[in-house]
């Protein structure tokens, strides 16, 4: 049995390079798109401070990535958010909620970690989606 080709989907950024690791990748009919952080085309943090526009330009972020496989926010069926702040969850679920109608809500799990990798971030989000064949 030969292995899946995996299809890198690089959007470009420094810290695949310095990481060691795949922005995104289509595996058959499968996307995983790694941790995607509000960073908006101009590479500056969207939503200083503000939970609900960080989640918003992540979603945004994962969307563009995903149009590069021939996927759309709807191919999702999982997410992970991370988050710095629980108490603000209600915030982040707007945001995510909003970007799903309800006959394609993936299934999600939400986090709370210490911090993220540059002190601005609140939130990051992972996405997996599968493509029709």
């Amino acid at each position: 049995m030969r292995p899946v080709e995996r299809v890198p989907l690089p959007d470009g950024t420094p810290y695949e390079d310095i990481i060691g690791f795949s922005r995104a990748f289509r595996a058959g009919n499968l996307v995983f798109v790694s941790g995607t952080a509000s960073w908006g085309l101009d590479r500056r943090l969207v939503g200083e401070n503000d939970p609900y526009k960080q989640t918003a330009q992540c979603l945004r972020n994962i969307n563009l990535i995903l149009h590069s496989a021939g996927a759309s926010l709807a191919d999702i069926v999982r997410t992970r958010i991370y988050l710095t702040n629980m108490d603000r969850w209600q915030e982040v679920a707007r945001a995510h909620r909003e970007a799903f109608p309800d006959d394609h809500r993936p299934a999600s799990t939400m986090i709370e970690v210490s911090r993220l990798a540059d002190p601005l971030m609140l939130v990051e989000i992972e996405a997996d989606a599968v493509l029709a064949d």
